[in-house]
């Protein structure tokens, strides 16, 4: 009895193993000369620095005897998990139970008289990483389940704030704008009243003029002194209604102007979110953006068009690090083919992702490298633009068109505005007469080409009358209305050929499970839509940036009332496309806001390309261009 608790003692100070690994051993003589029994197997129960235990089977009653001898020697192998070789030593057998319940079996504790210290701490490490793992591993779960579900949490709530930011704006911006329309309401009222008093002042001259003429009759001078104290009376009336008006219009004037600086608030947050998403996308190794989050198939693309755009944003809010990256990432490691780069790279390692060689990509790259020269003073990047320029001008062909790339036949509308937008900067910079001629070619071509004064304003390319929205906004951001007007172009007309026939109601499934509609502009002519309507939101901020461009033209011709409607669809479109704002699909997101590419995934957008998978795929292009309409900056001209 003493014996076995002495043991029990012992055996406490051991390592319990839930899993055992095999030992052999073999007991012998004091000496180690003589064995009394060849190799037997047992397994590690207990283990310790200064033993272990082992569970043994099927012994004879001679070994059992033999066993329970005192000073019995053993000899082990020990075969420890992840150790290449079995580790040997020496033990005395320290005492020896049945186990309990099965027969023929032993429960032996061993001491150590030999064994290596550093193979002793291997099965020792061993057997703490297995008595720890357990525990380690249920805590570490428990850990990443709490962590799983704090951000889960917090994006619920970070997802919630977002929401219930862009109500607030648009719920602002609603009531301002019915502040602005009252305003003009009562601005035309007093407009009138002021007429009328005009003209009531005019009858009382006229008729106090007849009063006073010599030799007028007591009858006629008693009507026209009743004629002076009716019209006076009118005039009062009119005079009280002018003035409840001006008291309106006050108190009017001084809501608008709290929901002018509530909105202003409103509009920094949301567009500081919707640029915090460009920021957080950006890869710190190649300087490339995602294009689409959220799209599995392309996720890891960054298409050179959308990044151009990211670095105009990065260059207009002077984050000028960042825009330098994606601009170095072209200058010095993008590969390069006949002078042109490919429509797109991956984001990880700036390989190609798309080989296809189109002249708009690169354009646009150009574009964004004359545009952060404008901004930041820093010329660094203006070899880049000359790099692409040579590149399409030796493409370009003899009726000075620029076709959409080096192996293609067909020409692009859109190419070839941003071609003719891409010279007149380059133009402006440089000063050579060479980007002035190749611009002024490609107006040629597209006044041959591409307008059309009888019938369609703006085609989409040579030969090709498919109406595409964004060739009618760049006509407006690229060439200008005054321009246009130049070569016999009515500007007003593109705009309202484009809203006739573009402008569409479409509903928008947000990820809250909301319906809403959004007022916007689809990819194609409305009419014969087999898929139903669509809203593009960078297509439709393309047409915001146009209605405010011809707001500040009519508005320099002194054409007010035309300069406050496009100012008004302006405002109103934009104000829909903050309807479309989603949180970032993924947690490389953070939270920030941005914009899906349109209203419905995986549709075709009928010019050959279909939109991204995924309901809340987040767009580069499509919060960008946003961000460009919130804050009037046109891509396709440098702003001083």
């Amino acid at each position: 009895m003493l014996e076995k608790e002495r043991s029990k003692r012992e055996r406490r100070e051991y390592l319990r193993l839930d899993t055992v690994f095999p030992v052999q051993f073999r007991m012998e003589s004091y000496d180690g000369k003589i064995f009394f029994t060849g190799w037997m197997q047992g397994f590690t129960s207990d283990v310790g620095r200064g033993g272990l235990g082992l569970r043994v089977n099927n012994f004879t009653p001679d070994e059992t005897k033999r066993l329970k001898q005192p000073g019995t020697k053993v000899s082990l192998e020990i075969s420890v998990p992840f150790v290449s070789r079995p580790l040997r030593a020496r033990a005395t057998v320290a005492w020896v139970h049945d186990a309990e319940g099965e027969s023929d079996k032993y429960l032996i504790g061993l001491k150590y008289d030999q064994i290596d210290p550093v193979q002793n701490r291997k099965i020792m490490r061993y057997a703490w990483a297995k008595k720890l793992f357990a525990p380690v591993a249920l805590f570490s779960i428990m850990l990443l389940g709490i962590a799983l579900a704090f951000g889960l949490y917090f994006n619920m709530r970070l997802d919630e704030g977002n929401r219930a930011l862009v109500r607030d704006l648009i719920r602002v911006s609603r009531e301002s704008n019915i502040a602005r329309e009252k305003l003009a309401e009562i601005s035309a009222e007093k407009s009138a009243l002021d007429a009328k008093l005009a003209s009531l002042g005019e009858r009382i001259r006229s008729v106090e003029e007849k009063r006073m003429q010599p030799g007028a009759e007591a009858e006629k001078l008693s009507v026209l002194d009743a004629a002076v104290l009716r019209l006076n009376r009118e005039k009062d009336e009119l005079l009280a209604q002018l003035e409840a008006l001006k008291g309106r219009e006050k108190i009017i004037s001084e809501e608008a102007s709290a929901l002018t600086e509530e909105r202003a608030k409103l509009e920094k947050e949301n567009f500081q979110k919707l640029y915090g998403w460009l920021m957080v996308h950006q890869n710190p190794r190649t300087g490339l953006v995602m294009s689409f989050e959220g799209d599995g198939d392309i996720s890891d693309w960054a298409f050179t068009y959308d990044q151009s755009l990211v670095a105009q944003a990065y260059a207009y809010f002077e984050d000028f690090d960042r825009a330098r990256k994606i601009l170095e990432f072209y200058a010095h490691r993008a590969r390069r083919e006949r002078g042109l780069f490919s429509n797109a790279y991956y984001v990880n390692d700036g390989t190609p992702a798309e080989y296809t060689l189109h002249t708009g990509p690169n354009i646009w790259i150009g574009i964004a490298a004359l545009q952060y020269a404008q901004k930041s003073r820093d010329p660094s990047f203006v070899g880049l633009a000359e790099d692409i320029a040579k590149s399409i001008i030796s493409i370009q062909d003899k009726e000075g068109g620029v076709p959409g790339g080096p192996d293609t036949g067909w020409y692009s509308t859109e190419h070839n505005l941003d071609a003719y937008a891409f010279f007149n900067m380059l133009y402006r910079v440089t000063g050579k007469e060479s980007y002035a001629r190749s611009r002024d070619r490609i107006l040629e071509w597209l006044k041959k080409h591409t307008y059309d004064k009888s019938d369609m304003p703006v085609k989409r390319g040579k030969g090709d009358s498919t109406i595409a929205t964004d060739t009618y906004a760049w006509s407006i951001a690229a060439l200008g209305p005054q321009r246009l007007k130049e070569i016999g172009m009515d500007p007003d007309k593109i705009i309202e050929f484009a809203e006739d026939n573009c402008a569409v109601t479409a509903i928008f499934n947000r990820p809250d499970g909301r319906n809403v509609r959004i007022r916007g502009f689809d990819f194609a002519a409305k009419r014969h839509l087999a898929r139903g309507w669509v809203v593009s939101s960078e297509w439709t901020a393309q047409m915001v940036i146009s209605f405010k461009i011809m707001a500040d033209y009519q508005d320099s011709l002194g054409n007010k009332n035309k300069a406050v409607k496009y100012s008004a669809k302006a405002d109103d479109y934009l104000l829909s496309l903050l309807d479309m704002i989603v949180t970032s699909p993924s947690p490389s997101g953070q939270g920030g806001n941005c914009l899906p590419y349109a209203t419905q995934e995986n549709v075709d957008t009928g010019h050959g390309w279909m939109t991204p998978k995924g309901k809340t795929t987040g767009s580069l292009a499509g919060t960008a261009y946003t961000i460009f309409a919130f804050y009037n900056y046109n891509p396709l001209k440098l702003q001083d």
